[in-house]
């Protein structure tokens, strides 16, 4: 058995090791046996070339059962599972974040935009490893926002703005001022951008993550908005008044077990009930509060449009209109996809609110 000791720690920022010991493993390990060792919770530190590696990894998946279709808490039960064992299969780094195997691509910049630098020997999860490389690379190329005639260049651990009905939806609802604008949770930055794209001439940009407040600081500055937005942290709401307030919750009530999923994923719908209930605070008198949000939550029976509506009406708001746009991402259209009914029956709203 082998003690690993991960890039992070002590404070673990990114991820939590699911096993503290390790049996070693090369290219001789088959992939049956891989599958019973990390399913008896016993990590593999990996010893031979990287590309090995990969292949190991992705014929692990295969040996994980599918959950049944459209259901959502063996669906979640099964992604869960699915992490924690894919996660037991370590590379190691040695100081500087260099990966010591064979064909081994370099991983320094992105580990060390991510981590921070590294002093002593460590090891990574290859799944972790593999994320770490596809952010970097999301954020040198940058996603195209139709919207923006732009790109938008999410960092590690940010949510990209792939799905465009969303970000569409505010940038063709009739704005009702031009004069300011509150973005709620802005991730990205991408919906400030929006606005400030349309003319809005000052927009208050807030998220609670410090990452997100930089990519969103760094995304805006790069568009030459840096002027018109400011990007500030914040547990909701910026002080003052608007004539307009947007946000885009995560759409799915639930306990959040990745950084990524605290976009899809809101414990006890906590942010949206917030927006809700001080959006009105926030609101000048003839203000609208703009609430861009999925029903996916209720297509799943995680949420009713009841109860919806019922805390939109219990925060004093009153619904002035709603623009629905149908799902155009490709796992809506997907048969296969474990949640392929409720996903292509889902339809994104913006929620025009006044108080």
């Amino acid at each position: 058995m082998a003690h690993l000791v991960l890039p992070g720690e002590p404070d673990r920022r990114l991820f939590s090791p699911p096993s503290r010991h390790a049996v070693a493993a090369d290219d001789r390990l088959s992939a049956d046996a891989a599958f019973r060792t990390v399913s008896s919770g016993v990590a593999l530190l990996w010893r031979g070339g990287y590309p090995a590696a990969r292949h190991l990894l992705d014929a692990v998946d295969r040996r994980i059962p599918p959950p049944p279709l459209d259901d959502h808490s063996r669906y979640r039960a099964d992604r869960a599972r699915r992490a924690r064992l894919l996660s037991l299969l370590y590379v190691p780094l040695d100081p500087g974040h260099v990966v010591p195997l064979r064909r081994a691509p370099d991983v320094r910049a992105a580990c060390t935009a991510v981590y921070g630098p590294l002093d002593t020997a460590a090891a990574v999860p290859l799944r972790e490893l593999l994320g770490v490389l596809g952010a970097a690379e999301w954020r040198r190329t940058g996603v195209a926002v139709p919207a923006l005639g732009a790109r938008i260049h999410p960092h590690h651990g940010v949510f990209a703005p792939v799905r465009q009905e969303y970000v569409d939806l505010v940038a063709e609802t009739p704005l009702p001022g031009t004069e300011l604008a509150f973005d709620i949770g802005t991730g990205t930055g991408v919906l400030a951008a929006v606005l400030a794209h349309r003319g809005v001439a000052r927009v208050v940009a807030t998220d609670s993550a410090p990452g997100a407040v930089a990519c969103a600081a760094e995304n805006l500055a790069r568009l030459g908005f840096a002027d018109r937005v400011e990007v500030v942290r914040a547990d909701l709401f910026p002080r003052g008044r608007a004539p307009l307030v947007v946000a885009n919750p995560p759409w799915l009530p639930g306990r959040p077990r990745t950084p990524l999923d605290r976009a899809v994923y809101d414990p006890g719908s906590r942010m949206l009930r917030g927006f809700l209930d001080r959006a009105r605070k926030h609101l000048t008198p003839d203000g609208e509060a703009w609430l861009v949000l999925s029903d996916l939550a209720e297509h799943l029976g995680l949420r009713t449009r009841g109860e919806l509506l019922g805390w939109i009406a219990a925060a004093g708001l009153r619904v002035a209109g709603r623009t629905d746009a149908a799902p155009r991402h490709p796992r809506a259209l997907d048969p296969a996809d474990p949640l392929h009914r409720a996903r292509s029956a889902e339809v994104t709203s913006l929620w025009r609110l006044s108080p």
